[in-house]
């Protein structure tokens, strides 16, 4: 896949990318209850896997499983661009 300069859905990512959170499309209560598990703006994550619209990403140890309508309001961008 070609490497993405521009934001996109978390939710249309590849399993094996690693990318960074630019913004989050959702409101106060989801933007607080990402920022407790560690998905604030900047952070650095990898899809480990695709589950149906669902998939489960990593954040250094922790693995979080995301619904896809969560994810598709997750705003990444490439980690290597």
């Amino acid at each position: 896949m070609q490497k993405q300069a521009k934001p996109y859905a978390l939710g249309l990512a590849p399993e094996g990318q690693a990318v960074r959170i630019e913004s989050l499309a959702a409101g106060k209560n989801l933007d607080n209850r990402l920022s407790d598990l560690g998905l604030n703006i900047g952070a650095e994550v990898t899809v480990v896997q695709r589950q149906g619209s669902g998939l489960v990403v990593a954040r250094e140890a922790a693995r979080i499983a995301i619904g896809g309508g969560m994810a598709m309001k997750i705003m990444v961008r490439d980690a290597d661009v």
